[in-house]
């Protein structure tokens, strides 16, 4: 069985993650709103990213990992740009030249 972890832009340009065992039924839950969740109110929804996952535990981990992060570290999740997480997980607003190595 497979898990995944998700991130949805909601119609009020806020972003939304989660984790679920079937991507397809739960984007369509998304869809409809129920159950009753933050994406209720904030429909229509678009899925902008997952990944998969071998176990429940690595798609929770992952799913709160990304709440964690600013808005500018989930877009650059988006464009998979892993130098920009990177430098943004260092806080590193400026970085110089011995950074970019």
């Amino acid at each position: 069985m497979s898990f995944w972890t998700y991130m949805l832009k909601c119609a009020d340009d806020s972003y939304y993650a989660g984790h679920t065992d079937n991507l397809e039924k739960r984007m369509s839950e998304h869809g409809t709103g129920a159950p009753t969740c933050y994406t209720t109110n904030r429909r229509p929804v678009a899925l902008v990213w997952s990944q998969e996952f071998a176990t429940r535990e690595e798609a929770l981990a992952a799913e709160r990992q990304i709440k964690g992060w600013s808005r500018k570290k989930k877009e650059a999740l988006l464009r998979n740009d892993w130098k920009e997480i990177q430098r943004l997980a260092w806080g590193v607003r400026n970085p110089l030249p011995w950074h970019l190595s």
